[in-house]
């Protein structure tokens, strides 16, 4: 092979390699949340540049948090095997290089929230970062509460779109954050129980980790669906969305349940990757549907 080509092969898996960093997939969850978070706090015109700036900077720093998360849970990578072809594990990129990058795209993604849509939503982006990276991260490796720390930074996107659209942190942006964080137990312990093996390896205490029959694991899962139904219908009954988004909230989240249920019932892993496609499918619809028979306000 030419070393013209060696060096655009090298290039290539250098760009992919920053380019998974960022985690793509958990990223764009963020930029779908922020986007609703905007679009249902703005009254009258949206302001698409604003609009399309705070998706931007959410993004910037969820990307930014992600090849952080990297840099600090190389080690521990390695013991993976979901993880070790990562590129810190697997030496495509050295850490340093993973720190510089991350460490920038969170400054690039705060400073331009604080341009876009002021102090508070860049704020409320750092404050994801932060308790992402200095109290879940950490606590994965001590406590099976972790998995529940985590899930307050993981709700906040749709907070950081509601305020760049208000200027305050009012109802409809806790009632965001409110389904989004009880959204996510269904969604992340059904990972967790798919690759709870690996988690063992690398020592993470994911609650399958201690709950290797899944009773506990998912009780909690059933539990937080029903939960799901009840918060997730309340926007239509505080009058943010309609009739429409009621039942549409109300039939999706309902089958959920039932998916939940059904994989209760035979606790493999093939039933729990269903799950979590199910989890996946579940919150644009809910959203979409929110967006769709928003109420003017």
């Amino acid at each position: 092979m030419s070393t013209a080509r060696t060096a655009e092969l090298t290039l290539s898996s250098r760009a992919n390699a920053y380019v998974a960093l960022t985690k793509p997939d958990v990223s764009f969850l963020v930029l779908m949340t922020t986007a609703a978070g905007y679009y249902m706090g703005v009254r009258g015109p949206v302001n698409w540049l604003q609009m399309m700036h705070v998706i931007f900077g959410t993004m910037l720093i969820a990307a930014g948090t992600a090849a952080l998360n990297h840099y600090i849970e190389r080690d521990s990578d390695r013991y993976m095997r979901r993880t070790a072809s990562r590129p810190l594990p697997s030496g495509v990129l050295a850490p340093r290089e993973a720190f510089v990058f991350g460490l920038a795209l969170c400054v690039g993604g705060a400073v331009d929230l604080y341009f876009s849509a002021g102090l508070l939503a860049s704020a409320l982006g750092v404050a994801t970062s932060l308790s992402y990276l200095l109290a879940y991260t950490p606590l994965k490796r001590r406590t099976v509460w972790a998995t529940f720390v985590g899930a307050f930074p993981g709700a906040i996107p749709p907070m950081i779109g509601w305020v760049a659209a208000t200027g305050s942190l009012g109802w409809g942006a806790w009632l965001l954050f409110a389904i989004l964080f009880v959204w996510q137990f269904p969604h992340f312990h059904a990972i967790a129980w798919m690759y709870r093996e690996d988690y063992a390896r690398a020592g993470i205490l994911m609650l399958p980790v201690v709950d290797p029959q899944g009773t506990r694991t998912f009780r909690q899962i059933i539990l937080y669906a029903v939960a799901l139904v009840g918060v997730s219908l309340v926007p239509a009954m505080v009058g943010l969305a309609g009739i429409l988004y009621f039942f549409g909230a109300l039939v999706t989240s309902t089958a959920l349940v039932q998916v939940c249920l059904w994989a209760s019932t035979n606790r493999t892993n093939v039933r729990a990757k269903w799950l979590m496609h199910a989890t996946v499918m579940h919150i644009p619809v809910l959203l979409g549907l929110m967006a769709f028979d928003k109420i003017p306000r």
